[in-house]
């Protein structure tokens, strides 16, 4: 008899097993093309549109993106989902009531740079920089590239609330107000322990570089089930 539960158990197992095999192959069909799957909240499908354009109005921040950013690249140096990450940023942005634009800067992998030219197309002169690995920068359009308001180099201690008071600190530059910079941990190992996956992860984030492309705007859907 114990050995007749020990054959069920071990055939329910193989039943199982074959099932979730299968199953990912039917929902893949259902995901779309460049949907990019959230841990923490819902899934995020990035969609290129028109060139990108500078902004007029005073009360968008512009978040540029690098080039392998949910593309190539679907996560940050320590884990957390891309669509997390923007999710974040953009609710920071919106809880101090303002609203986002999205803009790849395909042409570009420095995360100063890109953050600079986010805020030169931003309406309120203000824009984040966020790289694939997870780098970020709070940029004001009159600095210098490698001046920013804001810089956060050690992705692998950033967090999913620190994106968050990324979006609304950068939102408090855009409304002229002097918000207190964000403290983040500073881990003198970090460095050795991710430096060379860091760098593999650079090098992959330049391979997508495209010299002369321009930017685009990008149209954000946020959706559960994906």
């Amino acid at each position: 008899m114990q050995m007749d539960e020990q054959l069920i158990a071990l055939v329910t197992q193989k039943v199982l097993e074959a099932l979730g095999q299968n199953a990912p192959a039917a929902n893949e069909a259902e995901t779309p093309e460049g949907a990019v799957k959230g841990i923490q909240g819902p899934a995020m499908l990035l969609s290129e549109k028109e060139e990108a354009k500078p902004g007029s109005t005073p009360d968008e921040v512009v978040i540029g993106i690098a080039p392998a950013f949910a593309l190539s690249q679907k996560e940050t140096i320590c884990g957390l989902s891309h669509a997390d990450v923007l999710r974040e940023i953009t609710a920071g942005i919106e809880e101090e009531g303002l609203r986002t634009r999205y803009v790849r800067f395909r042409d570009i992998s420095d995360v100063s740079f890109i953050a600079q030219r986010a805020a030169k197309f931003s309406g309120s002169g203000i824009g984040i920089g966020i790289q694939s690995k997870g780098t970020a920068v709070i940029h004001q359009k009159d600095l210098f590239p490698l001046t920013n308001l804001e810089l956060f180099p050690q992705a692998p201690l950033i967090t999913l609330d620190i994106y968050r008071r990324i979006g609304k600190n950068a939102a408090r530059y855009a409304k002229g107000q002097s918000p207190v910079p964000i403290e983040v941990t500073n881990d003198c190992m970090v460095r050795p322990k991710y430096q060379a996956r860091a760098a593999i992860l650079h090098i992959k984030e330049t391979e997508h570089v495209q010299d002369g492309a321009p930017p685009v705007e990008l149209e954000v859907k946020w959706r559960d089930g994906w």
